[in-house]
């Protein structure tokens, strides 16, 4: 049983980062390294502020985790020192407690009970206690290969290496399936790999996990893009089933004048670069060195180039974001608990330099005489809907500013699914939102094909695209053997609770 007092004796504790002027000169995680005994103990009394709640919305799937993570246990084996049991309880949920640990912006949290009353000092550090637990595993030798107990005799190839092809191909290589996973890039990860920047995640946090699916029996093929190096007809015949878990990478772009000029790109465009600069394929030619940097968009994709413009030494940075900015904490009228609050979130990347501007607007982008761009015009807008529900941009007064802009970089969401030979070559077809249908089964109209991730629901969070794969597994192994025992956490058409 949990501390029931735990959250009045403990105040929330977030990890200690690195000073800003050390960590910019590396791409090295931002937070600080501390020793083994010191970690745990801290951890261990944020795990103690959990309450054991007769109803945790937690691991709601609709409030909180959508992969029903078993938090109020493993919180309570924390509070114990029982670090391998923890362990234990937290993979049966997740195949990737590293990368959720990381990257998820914890939904949970949100649900989380503690996080009713300000006066209970806030949710408990679940994020933080999820990847020390994973953490430790690792360091402890106890995350291990999980090989089948008997082989089926079925093949299934899963499209696509980010973290929902990984998670339902783990799955079924350990049903006892044999699993290849086809990646176009030269390496495998997605978006894990070349989306998110080293200081959020070091890649050998990737490659350790790897490693082990090569050793449960999970086969990868790289540098292999389905429907132009291997036709579909192809790739049916070796396989008896097929996932597609290709994302939503088609970047969101936007009519703007002077957006044809050199130096204004898709933020996908410059992470890219940045992140196979960190794995040694030689310079980025698209740099923020020297640059007055304006980065469109106030999200997490926003936030990821702000961090690598820093480390690539730019003059100035300014983030734009056509909203108001949020308040500071949850407005129970707007965003009421358990639902997830619309709040300003600072990310480590803003502690270390840059200006924010809210309800504002490219207008133009300005070029010089060798058309490159030189400045960027702005201009306030309000965000409203039309007679119709759909969403309108307008212009606020006539003041118009100008700023210095040699890098624009608009990160203002995906559209969906790329356009690409496999889909043509299957016969499917997009939905309006860009995204791959499917039924309740996971499969779409083809037979045999099934899909899931964000190439299914649209651009979401890594802890939704786990538990779609995680899912997905479950309907390809029923459909190949009759029946099924991997779980499945979420249904295709789940969608997390929110205020409409």
């Amino acid at each position: 049983m949990a501390d029931p007092h735990g959250f009045l004796k403990h105040a929330r504790q977030e990890p200690a980062k690195r000073p800003v002027d050390e960590r910019l000169g590396d791409w090295d995680e931002v937070y600080a390294a501390l020793d083994g005994g010191e970690r745990e103990q801290q951890v261990r009394t944020q795990a103690a502020r959990c309450m054991d709640c007769g109803v945790p919305f937690c691991h709601s799937s609709s409030a909180g985790c959508p992969l029903g993570n078993l938090i109020p246990e493993w919180n309570d084996l924390v509070r114990r020192g029982r670090w391998d049991e923890a362990g234990e309880r937290l993979h049966a949920t997740n195949n990737f407690p590293e990368f959720t640990g990381r990257l998820c912006p914890a939904p949970c949290e949100a649900g989380c009970v503690v996080a009713l009353s300000p006066r209970a000092g806030g949710a408990v550090a679940i994020k933080r206690v999820e990847q020390t637990i994973a953490d430790i595993g690792w360091e402890r030798g106890s995350v291990v290969p999980v090989t089948a107990t008997a082989p089926t005799g079925r093949s299934v190839a899963v499209v696509g290496s980010g973290p929902a092809g990984l998670a339902a191909a783990q799955q079924l290589t350990r049903a006892g399936h044999e699993v290849t996973v086809y990646e176009r890039d030269d390496r495998l990860g997605g978006l894990l790999r070349y989306g998110i920047p080293e200081f959020k995640m070091e890649k050998k946090v990737l490659d350790r996990r790897l490693v082990q699916m090569r050793a449960e029996g999970t086969r990868f093929v790289t540098g292999c893009e389905v429907g132009v190096d291997l036709t579909v007809d192809e790739l049916r015949s070796r396989h008896d089933a097929v996932v597609l878990a290709v994302g939503a990478l088609r970047g969101r772009d936007a009519e703007v004048p002077g957006r044809e000029l050199t130096g204004v790109h898709l933020a996908m465009e410059h992470l890219v670069q940045a992140n196979r600069e960190c794995e040694g394929d030689g310079p980025a030619v698209i740099t923020a060195a020297g640059k007055h940097v304006v980065i469109i968009g106030g999200g997490d994709t926003g936030a990821d180039c702000l961090g690598t413009a820093h480390r690539q030494g730019a003059a100035s940075v300014l983030q734009l974001d056509q909203y108001p900015e949020p308040p500071g904490e949850r407005d129970e009228a707007r965003s009421p608990w358990p639902t997830w609050p619309l709040i300003l979130r600072t990310y480590p990347a803003h502690d270390e330099g840059g200006e924010r501007r809210y309800e504002v607007a490219v207008e133009e982008f300005v070029g010089d005489e060798d058309g490159h761009v030189r400045a960027v015009r702005l201009r306030r807008v309000q965000v409203g809907r039309d007679a119709d529900g759909r969403r309108q941009v307008v212009p606020v007064g006539d003041e118009v500013e100008e700023f210095p802009c040699d890098l624009a970089l608009f990160a203002i969401g995906f559209e969906g699914v790329e356009r690409m030979p496999l889909l043509d070559g299957l016969g499917l077809t997009l939905s309006p939102r860009g995204s791959i249908g499917c039924g309740a089964d996971w499969q779409t109209s083809q037979p045999g094909v099934f899909v899931c991730g964000d190439a299914h629901r649209g651009a979401s969070l890594v802890v939704w695209a786990i538990a779609e794969g995680r899912s997905v597994a479950a309907a390809v192994d029923a459909h190949l053997t009759g029946g099924s025992q991997l779980p499945a956490p979420v249904h295709p058409t789940a969608l997390p609770l929110a205020v409409v």
